[in-house]
């Protein structure tokens, strides 16, 4: 199970092998056996025997802002030949080769977006003429992207600007999907100037979370980009990957407002925008974590949605491996 903790006040503590939870005058004791990860909100105290506890039993804490982003987080990181890895990554990320691993993510996010508008046009049928100009406008942009080829610097601004134009195709038609009282003009971020923003802002934050966990663990170096470029304090390979994980986040948004599940009264106004509040989160954050825990086919097997991204990283970390082994180790040797 996922604890969620983000009630300003509440206080986390050990007891044997439970897990306490104080809110004012009520407790709630859990089994740590029973919880696979701890989600925490502003505002809540977490003593150290808690950390010690999750370590021990392979427990992900995150600790995440109020408007969902992950700034802090302890896990049990079991790392591979990371030096070596990280090593033909950098080589990788400004090498000519790097186009395609670059281009991958954006095509697999394109893909996404088309599968799910080609699902969707069964179901809404009077947006069948709308859908399908998204469609061909989506398929435009992902055959630009895959006749790329070139040096990665040279192109990184071309590509930017594709996948700019592809956004506005794809939040034209995504928006059009929601009750009208909820339909929004472009997308916003922080903050959100929508309600439907706000979910998209959080539940992005949550992916993030989970994007970086499973770079890490697959011994990558979350601050090397392909198309985000390096920068003090930014993980510019999370951003590239989380890419095509998005459409995770914009379907389980969906379904929310499909089974009536959202309310006007989940949402804060801020001084310049909208904020997803506590109840919301209540309600929101259970349901993105069950939606990333379903099991779906990949690659011929029943897995989960959050262990893919884990899977698709340490295939990535072997390719880099596989290169690095086939273009500088045997350029070595020659030497």
């Amino acid at each position: 199970m996922h604890l969620i903790i983000n009630t300003f006040g509440t206080a986390l503590r050990k007891d044997g092998d439970m897990i306490e939870i104080s809110r004012k005058e009520n407790k709630q004791r859990i089994p740590i056996k029973k919880i696979s990860s701890i989600v925490i909100g502003t505002g809540v105290q977490i003593s150290t025997d808690i950390v010690e506890a999750a370590l021990k039993n392979n427990i992900d804490i995150i600790f995440l802002d109020k408007y969902g982003n992950p700034y802090g987080r302890f896990w049990h990181a079991r790392m591979g030949s990371t030096a070596r890895i990280r090593r033909y990554q950098l080589e990788l990320s400004n090498h000519k080769d790097g186009i395609p691993f670059a281009l991958q993510w954006i095509l697999r996010k394109l893909e996404n977006q088309m599968c799910f508008l080609e699902e969707m046009v069964k179901r809404r049928t009077q947006l069948f003429t709308q859908i399908h100009q998204s469609l061909d406008g989506l398929k435009k942009h992902h055959d630009q992207l895959k006749k790329m080829n070139g040096e990665l610097n040279e192109l990184r601004g071309r590509i930017f600007g594709i996948e700019g134009n592809a956004g506005r195709v794809w939040w034209d038609i995504y928006c059009q999907f929601f009750p009208s009282s909820y339909q929004f003009k472009e997308r916003s971020r922080q903050p959100a100037k929508d309600e439907v923003n706000a979910l998209l802002n959080y539940g992005y934050g949550i992916l993030y979370g989970q994007v970086e966990k499973a770079i890490i663990l697959a011994g990558l170096d979350p601050y090397i980009g392909f198309i985000h470029t390096d920068n003090y304090a930014k993980v510019s390979l999370v951003f590239d990957v989380i890419e095509q994980y998005r459409i995770w986040v914009e379907q389980s948004v969906l379904t929310l407002f499909s089974k009536r599940l959202i309310k006007k009264d989940f949402f804060q106004k801020l001084a310049n925008g909208v904020a997803l509040n506590d109840e919301g989160k209540q309600v929101f954050i259970p349901h993105l974590f069950d939606y990333l825990e379903t099991s779906v086919r990949y690659h011929g097997r029943e897995v989960c949605r959050k262990d893919q991204i884990q899977l698709d990283m340490y295939a990535f970390a072997k390719d880099i491996l596989t290169w690095g082994t086939n273009n500088l180790e045997r350029c070595h040797e020659k030497k």
